[in-house]
């Protein structure tokens, strides 16, 4: 895994993700992430979708004004969303905290990544992430 923390966008998996912004006008990569995560189902879910979809779950808190941290990789994401004030429909944040649990269950590529790693930072970040998202 391309990580070097636990936040969202501390990995090349969600920077590349977050390039694809730049592409669109409206929500429709926030909902093709959640989507991907959606389309799996209980098979194993690999960790390059999760990270989008946690990166995707970013964007969300960040439309709703609940930025959290702000960094070098979160500039461009912060940039799209003051340019894109659109406020996420209730369905969409409906899914969105859907693909958080789903990450967070045992089929999941990048929860047991990180559950061999440091997991406990990982999921407090993970945690924070959703209280912004439902918040």
């Amino acid at each position: 895994m391309g990580a070097w923390g636990e936040l969202a966008f501390d990995n090349d998996a969600a920077n590349d993700w977050a390039y694809g912004l730049d592409d669109v006008d409206d929500l429709s990569l926030v909902e093709s992430a959640l989507h991907e995560v959606e389309k799996v189902g209980a098979d194993y879910l690999d960790q390059d979708l999760a990270c989008d979809a946690l990166a995707a779950c970013e964007v969300l808190a960040r439309l709703k004004g609940n930025h959290g941290y702000r960094n070098a990789y979160t500039a461009k994401v912060d940039e799209w969303v003051s340019a894109h004030p659109v406020t996420p429909p209730p369905e969409l944040m409906r899914r969105a905290e859907a693909a958080i649990a789903r990450i967070l269950n045992e089929k999941s590529e990048l929860r047991e990544l990180w559950e061999d790693a440091d997991g406990e930072k990982w999921r407090s970040s993970v945690a924070d992430l959703r209280r912004r998202l439902m918040g």
